[in-house]
């Protein structure tokens, strides 16, 4: 009888100790909290990931729409004019949905601070590479005249010159553009994100949050 119950006392699994079991139930709770993700596409990142994710995002649209119209084949062209669209608009809501809030947070001063950085990171994108690669063209994409910093010197019959001043004001109104309409996409999405409404009943044990 000893000698099995020392048996059964050997075989018997070891129990994880207090500190492990208690590091997971916190991180439970924090993506509870938060919504957190464990990993994927829907994992929450850092503010400046989220930054950096949605410029990347602008970049892409920019490059890409300077590639000329005979470059895709005529069948694929209304579904890569889709894409273009989707990623133009995509930035502010992509960035919204990736960083961390909590699942009560619907705005706050960080979201606005979102908004209005990433809309100066793409300003300065759209400037670089139109003194570099050019503008597209309207409204399907394309080269337009070239890189911007030619034109500046540019001259002839068949030049398409461009002023500093007149670069200057495209950009002023490509970041007043950027900065409205990312305002109001991060404002949509994180009311979306965290209900529009939301209100509790009824009062006392038992409530329920909707």
């Amino acid at each position: 009888m000893e000698r099995s119950s020392a048996m059964s006392e050997q075989v018997e699994p070891a129990t994880p100790p207090d500190a492990a079991i208690e590091a997971e139930r916190a991180a439970r709770r924090r993506r509870a909290r938060t919504g957190q993700a464990e990993r994927g596409p829907w994992q929450r990142i850092s503010f400046r990931r989220g930054l950096i994710e949605g410029a990347i995002i602008y970049a892409a649209w920019r490059l890409v729409v300077l590639a000329p119209i005979t470059f895709w084949p005529g069948a694929l062209f209304p579904a890569v004019l889709l894409i273009l669209l989707a990623l133009h608009f995509l930035p502010p809501i992509w960035a919204s949905l990736r960083v961390v809030a909590t699942r009560r947070e619907k705005m706050s001063r960080r979201f606005f601070a979102l908004a209005a950085r990433l809309a100066l990171t793409c300003t300065l994108i759209d400037a670089a590479l139109a003194l570099v690669a050019g503008d597209p063209a309207q409204p399907f994409g394309g080269p337009a005249y070239g890189p911007d910093l030619a034109r500046f010197f540019a001259s002839g019959p068949h030049a398409h010159p461009l002023s500093v001043g007149s670069f200057l004001l495209a950009e002023i109104a490509t970041a007043g553009f950027l900065l409205a309409y990312f305002l109001i996409a991060t404002i949509c999405t994180r009311l979306a994100q965290g209900g529009f409404l939301r209100f509790t009943m009824p009062a006392g044990d038992g409530r329920v949050t909707l």
